[in-house]
């Protein structure tokens, strides 16, 4: 995401957040953009200085990432020392057990999207396990 500072003409300034520099281009082409203000659709890009992040701003961002990192690993341990891994058997092994169908016990595994909603829209309480990307990829 990229964000702009915008200019109309009658000189309001506000901010605009696009995918990237090419998505703004395509919109102020097509005249999409308009002033919040004003309701003008002449709008250009304010001049801006570049943000440029201090020594302590970086460390700070660094530990606070180090700190995201642990709790996540820590979530995903936990969950895997303390639950039954059932894989892809998942949204049926978690209908069991709600149901009174199988025993009552912790388990995790893999759902797609519309499986996860199927079951909370039952009843069943369900939430993904944090992950980080892996390091060989």
């Amino acid at each position: 995401m990229i964000r702009y500072q915008l200019v109309c003409k009658k000189n309001h300034s506000f901010e605009g957040w696009f995918r990237d520099s090419a998505a703004y281009d395509t919109q102020a082409k097509k005249g999409l953009l308009s002033c919040p203000s004003c309701d003008s659709k002449k709008i250009a890009k304010a001049p801006m200085a570049p943000a440029v992040s201090k020594k302590g701003d970086l460390a700070e961002a660094a530990a606070k990432a180090k700190t995201m990192r642990e709790f996540v690993l820590n979530v995903r341990k936990h969950v895997e020392e303390n639950a039954e891994y059932v894989g892809d058997r998942f949204p049926n092994e978690a209908r069991a057990i709600h149901y009174g169908d199988a025993e009552e016990r912790q388990i995790y595994g893999e759902a797609t999207l519309g499986d996860a909603r199927e079951l909370i829209e039952e009843g069943i309480a369900v939430a993904p396990i944090p992950s980080l990307p892996r390091a060989d990829s």
